[in-house]
């Protein structure tokens, strides 16, 4: 039973960093928006923290620098591997960028969204729904003409808008839509994600460490550290059955100031498994229905770059449909501009991330490379080059090339 029937011109499907990005810049450029968001808050943990230079250029455009800036949060200027207890590998150093945000940030996500969505709800087309799922799509006439939605409360409803938009993941309700065709390709590696405590004198920042057939990034959050644990695909059922100890003595042998008696992992419930995918649809969008970041485009986590393309996608989605939305006169063409816009950028970055996966990640996790002996060739031939060392940096920084936001939504 259909209780409340509304309509918006924009009606976004999924808090994350692309759907309140995307909802802040529309509103900011006059369009009536509302995102719809399934949990009450934003406070879930080992989701993407890394904010790339290309979003804190965003947010110095938004005018939203200085409230970042009061965010909890470490700068790291290099990623590097270690090839052993002395010498470590920079596969990507921002230093070598002549751009004023040379460093990736680390914050909360949950931070960096609330600050985000309390800039949205200054402007007075912009609504954010939480504790609201949607459930569904209204398709009539050939077309998409909004949602069906329930809230927490029970209350069922529909909002119909101009152009819904879809940024609510790689387990987006439109996914499954058999006209967008998902082109999904093989990983090697799924991830385990953990915390461990952390004391004032162990090391800072990203640590990285590669050993034992894994591959662990360890992420700085002052009293803890975000650990996640690349493994091999379908390996992690099988280590569960052993005794959460034996984790924790691997843990141990693999990062050595662990080994100092503090207490680690308690239960194998406090270890979450993300399935890695990499995947993206053929076409993003159908009459009345478009979809951006992991909705049209799951990456694998190697280099951290997954809130950056989400939230670029948002921007050119913005700078796209800002002005016909506004008007009135949005045709298939702007929806369609987006696509065209974006995917070569994805396709680029998911085929160096399977070049990667192919190279680097799998034979790793096969017990097949020893950094200490000989370095992966990818890795050497980037070392190697001076001309290649930007490149890296420079792709993690702002994806193929960089999107500007619409000028309306400056501050």
């Amino acid at each position: 039973m259909i209780d409340i029937a509304e309509r918006t011109s924009c009606c976004v499907i999924g808090g994350g960093p692309a759907g309140v990005v995307l909802g802040l810049l529309l509103a900011r450029c006059g369009v009536e928006v509302t995102v719809l968001e399934k949990h009450g808050d934003f406070l879930r943990d080992f989701r993407g923290d890394t904010v790339h230079p290309a979003t804190l250029r965003l947010l110095d455009e938004l005018g939203l620098a200085e409230r970042f800036a009061q965010l909890p949060h470490r700068r790291v200027d290099r990623v590097q591997l270690p090839l052993d207890a002395e010498r470590s590998l920079t596969v990507g150093d921002f230093r070598r960028l002549p751009i004023e945000h040379n460093y990736v940030a680390m914050v909360p996500q949950w931070d960096l969204l609330d600050l985000l969505a309390d800039a949205a709800k200054q402007e007075p087309g912009f609504e954010l729904r939480m504790n609201t799922a949607a459930t569904g799509l209204i398709r009539e006439g050939g077309r998409v003409n909004g949602v069906r939605y329930r809230s927490s409360d029970g209350t069922t409803g529909e909002l119909r808008a101009t152009i819904t938009v879809a940024c609510d993941g790689r387990d987006s309700l439109v996914r499954e839509l058999a006209e967008l065709e998902l082109q999904d390709f093989a990983t090697p590696m799924d991830v385990r994600w953990f915390r461990v405590p952390r004391r004032p004198d162990d090391p800072a920042g990203l640590v990285g460490l590669l050993r034992e057939r894994t591959f662990t990034a360890l992420i700085d959050r002052a009293d803890y550290y975000q650990v996640a644990s690349v493994i091999a695909k379908g390996t992690d059922q099988e280590g569960r059955q052993h005794p959460i100890d034996e984790f924790n003595e691997s843990l141990r042998r693999l990062v050595p100031w662990f080994a100092d008696g503090r207490e680690l992992v308690a239960d194998w419930d406090d270890v979450k498994l993300l399935r890695v995918k990499l995947d993206r649809l053929r076409k993003w969008h159908l009459p009345g229905l478009l979809c951006i970041g992991d909705a049209a485009h799951a990456m694998s986590p190697v280099g951290g770059i997954g809130i950056n393309l989400a939230v670029q996608d948002a921007v050119a989605a913005a700078r796209h449909l800002a002005e016909p939305l506004r008007t009135g006169r949005l045709r298939r063409h702007h929806v369609a501009a987006v696509q065209r816009r974006r995917m070569p950028n994805t396709v680029l970055i998911q085929g160096l991330q399977r070049v990667l996966h192919r190279n680097v990640v799998a034979p790793a996790l096969r017990g097949e490379v020893d950094l200490s002996r000989r370095v992966p060739a990818p890795l050497r031939i980037i070392n190697g080059t001076p001309a290649l060392r930007v490149a890296p940096p420079y792709l993690l920084a702002y994806g193929a090339w960089p999107e500007r936001p619409p000028k309306e939504a400056l501050r």
